[in-house]
């Protein structure tokens, strides 16, 4: 499919990215193919994960497409570049849809992006995992390249202010090797064991801090109370605008 929309915008992010002079890690970016379909399984602490995710497969020129909510595709702003870089809309409501498009752009040879915990993790560890993940790249026949994303949510993520032009944040991107199709647990663990590594190496200390998971000293939610918080009525959820 004919690209005129991703790579100016990965060259607008990366112009972005000098600017407020974001400290971007990418470890194991080898392990994306050069060519060929993959599922890249990444975790989800923030908003602006798809973007950080997706620049991992940068240094392989792949383009990934990322499965995102359909609500994200009807914005006036972000639809257009959305349907331009060929992401794909998830109707919760028509799932089987989204999956048969997923599958198609796999077995056409494309990188598809998606994030198994469906939410942002309010504890900043990784939350249970949906089987889709796995079943795609077990049906499509292509490797599962688990992910973890670090230091996004310190940008906006879900619950707190976004500070988008906050400078001199480390970003840290860990792209594992690929692993065939296995279970929802094994694809967790994987997950939260490259998170372990981005967190224990993060050039910033977190102690006290919002930003940090409650097992590591920092103030996040435990994963017991971000489950009571995503369990309450949307509307009584702070504005996080």
């Amino acid at each position: 499919m004919p690209d005129r929309v991703y790579p100016p915008v990965i060259a607008a992010a990366k112009v972005l990215f000098r600017v407020l002079d974001l400290r971007i890690a990418v470890e194991g970016a080898h392990h994306v193919p050069i060519t060929g379909g993959a599922v890249l399984a990444s975790n989800h602490v923030s908003y602006l994960d798809f973007v950080f995710a997706g620049y991992g497969a940068v240094p392989s020129r792949r383009l990934v497409r990322f499965m995102a909510k359909d609500e994200v595709f009807r914005n006036r702003v972000s639809g257009p570049l959305m349907r331009g870089m060929h992401h794909i809309p998830v109707d919760r409501s028509a799932g089987q849809e989204s999956y048969r498009q997923a599958l198609a752009a796999l077995r056409a040879g494309e990188v598809v992006g998606i994030f198994p915990e469906a939410t942002i993790s309010r504890s900043f560890t990784v939350k249970d995992v949906k089987s889709g993940a796995v079943r795609m790249a077990a049906e499509a026949g292509v490797p599962l390249l688990p992910t973890a994303v670090w230091g996004t949510q310190r940008l906006w993520t879900k619950g707190r202010p976004k500070n988008l032009t906050q400078r001199h944040v480390p970003i840290t991107i860990v792209v594992g090797e690929p692993i065939e199709p296995t279970t929802e647990k094994d694809l967790r663990t994987r997950m939260q064991e490259l998170l372990d590594r981005a967190q224990a190496h993060y050039p910033q200390p977190g102690a006290g801090q919002w930003w940090q998971p409650a097992h590591l000293g920092g103030t996040a939610p435990t994963p017991e109370e971000a489950a009571a918080l995503d369990a309450r009525p949307r509307e009584t959820e702070p504005d996080a605008r």
